[in-house]
């Protein structure tokens, strides 16, 4: 009797183990899988078409632009919101969520990241994290046809498991010293009111740079959740640790003032209020006001249904941006 114990509990082990190694990859479909009403409103200097409800950006009042050259270049003032970055947030080392593949980084996959209990209750999490040059608008030629949208290829802007900073958080502050000013409980609690603002149908605060608003603290700006309360929400604020991370290495800019007409600006402090967020894995929310909510909203209006064992571990994001430029 104990020998079939032993083999019931060696199988259970091994499809356990297999079961948790499942990376629930699938190419994001660029047609069914997008919300598109995402892309409103578009404005032309102080006129807006569309919006959803959702909150915009200020943009120019004047619907004409100069931008300097020889000769200088006359255009119309447009704002619009794009795809431009795609997310993966996921629970295991080497797991593409949104291209739909998986790769073995062998030593550099030091662990695989789950989520630390403590007196029987879920604490914190940690996760490998991607993210990708993702030009969709520029692709498929609409809306202005590139004429204002920054013209770059699809590439991998970065991948967490090379990267030994992202694994440590003291390591982090290496490049993040600023960290240590917000580790106290009233910036902490500051982070509140952020929540209150980004869930209410108003832009998340600028000010408050240092919070993901009801994500809590975006410091410090690596792989670990301190208070996991889920995986939607715990991928929502590692993504948006991870836009926080472009920024700081001048591979993010800011795209959306009157100032960025002309030419994007460099920025390594975060312009929350330039970002929208849509859930794009494992199962996409396509539509509604919170089809792409605001940087750092509650995840209560998306989380229903979308994380289940085996196959809905992992999670990937699609990061809109908004965009003023002057077009001819």
């Amino acid at each position: 009797m104990r020998r079939y114990g032993l083999l019931f509990a060696l199988v259970f082990g091994i499809l356990a183990t297999e079961a948790a190694a499942i990376c629930n990859k699938r190419f994001l479909n660029p047609i069914t899988e997008i919300c598109w009403d995402c892309i409103f409103p578009i404005s032309v200097g102080a006129i807006s078409l569309g919006g959803g409800g959702r909150p915009d950006t200020d943009n120019q009042s004047f619907p004409l632009c100069i931008c300097p050259g020889i000769p200088p270049r006359l255009g119309l003032a447009i704002g619009l919101w794009e795809p431009a970055r795609l997310v993966d947030v996921a629970n295991e080392a080497g797991c593409f969520v949104n291209m739909g593949f998986d790769l073995d980084f062998g030593l550099l996959a030091l662990e695989r990241s789950s989520v630390t209990q403590q007196s029987g209750a879920s604490t914190g999490s940690s996760w490998q994290a991607h993210c990708y040059f993702y030009p969709l608008i520029s692709w498929l030629g609409v809306i202005v046809d590139g004429l204002c949208l920054q013209n770059a290829q699809f590439d991998v802007a970065y991948i967490s498991e090379i990267d030994p900073l992202w694994q440590d958080a003291e390591l982090n502050n290496l490049i993040n010293p600023e960290a240590v000013l917000f580790a106290n409980p009233i910036a902490q609690a500051a982070c509140a009111a952020d929540c209150v603002t980004a869930s209410s149908g108003n832009l998340p605060m600028d000010s408050l740079f240092w919070c993901a608003a009801c994500g809590g603290s975006i410091y410090p700006i690596q792989g670990d959740v301190a208070a996991d309360v889920g995986g939607v929400m715990a991928s929502q604020v590692v993504a948006t640790k991870l836009v926080a991370r472009m920024h700081h290495l001048f591979v993010a800019r800011r795209t959306a003032d009157s100032s960025a007409l002309c030419n994007t600006e460099s920025q390594p402090i975060i312009n929350k209020s330039q970002y929208r967020m849509q859930i794009t894995r494992p199962v996409p929310k396509t539509s509604g006001r919170y089809g792409c909510g605001p940087m750092g909203f509650s995840p209560q209006y998306v989380d229903r249904l979308r994380e289940f064992p085996y196959r809905g571990e992992s999670f990937g994001w699609l990061m809109w941006r908004k965009r003023n430029c002057c077009a001819l």
